[in-house]
Parts: C-alpha cells; sequence; structure tokens
C-alpha cells in the first residue's frame, strides 16, 4: 500500500466518523425539537382556559368598580343632601329657638324664679364650724380625733 491509498483511507475514516457524530447530533436535535413541539403544544391547551378565565374575571372585576362607582356617587349625593338639610334646618329653626330660649330665660329671671345654678353662690361659716350655702347648711369635715 502506497502513502497516498492510507492517507486516503484515514481521511475516508475521518469522515465517516465526522458523518456519525453529525447524524447522532441531528437525531438528538430532532428528539428535542419533538419534546419540545410536545411541550409548547400542551402548554397552549392549558393557557387557552386560563387567558378566558382571566379575561372573564377581568370583566367582572370592571363590571363591579363600575357599580361601586355608581354607589359612591349616590353617596356622595346623598351627603351633599343632607349637609343641605342640615343647613336649612338650622337657618328655620335655630334662630327662633334661641330667641325663644332667651325669652324664657328672661321671663324666669323677672319672676324671680331663676335657678340655684343661675344665681351667685354666698357661703358663710356658722358657729359650729359648718358652712352655710344659700340658706343651706352643710356639715363640716369630720375630724379624728388625735391621741395625745
Amino acid at each position: 500500500m502506497s502513502g497516498v491509498e492510507v492517507a486516503g483511507i484515514i481521511v475516508a475514516v475521518f469522515w465517516a466518523i465526522l458523518i456519525s457524530f453529525l447524524a447522532v447530533a441531528l437525531v438528538r436535535l430532532a428528539q428535542v425539537l419533538r419534546a419540545t413541539t410536545k411541550l409548547v403544544a400542551e402548554v397552549t391547551d392549558q393557557a387557552v382556559p386560563l387567558l378566558a378565565d382571566a379575561s372573564t374575571t377581568v370583566r367582572s372585576a370592571r363590571t363591579q368598580l363600575d357599580r361601586v362607582d355608581a354607589i359612591a356617587s349616590d353617596v356622595q349625593e346623598v351627603t351633599s343632601n343632607a349637609s343641605a338639610l342640615s343647613s336649612t334646618v338650622a337657618t328655620a329653626f335655630g334662630g327662633p329657638l334661641v330667641k325663644v330660649a332667651a325669652f324664657g330665660y328672661g321671663v324666669r329671671k323677672a319672676l324671680g324664679k331663676g335657678d340655684a345654678a343661675d344665681s351667685p353662690r354666698r357661703s358663710r361659716t356658722d358657729g359650729r364650724g359648718r358652712t352655710v350655702i344659700v340658706g343651706r347648711t352643710v356639715p363640716g369635715a369630720r375630724r379624728r380625733k388625735q391621741k395625745g
């Protein structure tokens, strides 16, 4: 065998080994692509119902928010109406009620039947150490007898 034939056999063996490795790599790549395709199909099968449920949930939440917005608007209107009513009642009845109360107080004072709280309290002490307030006698503080 000549040197050229040996070199040709070595190159042929090298190419055969290289093609074998490429074939194995392509077979593995094909398996990975099949597994990936299967995984994507399964994810798609599960994701579509999840997205539909999410879409339904978002629609429901939007409906509820619209209802809450309407309720908040109604509450604001009721609050402003109550404030206006309170102001109207205070204006309509506040002044006359104050005048009636002042008139009643003036009549009581004029007739001399004022409350005890209205008249100034005068106090003094009687001979026995008791305090007299507006015609009443209040007993003094009790003292302990000191032993001595």
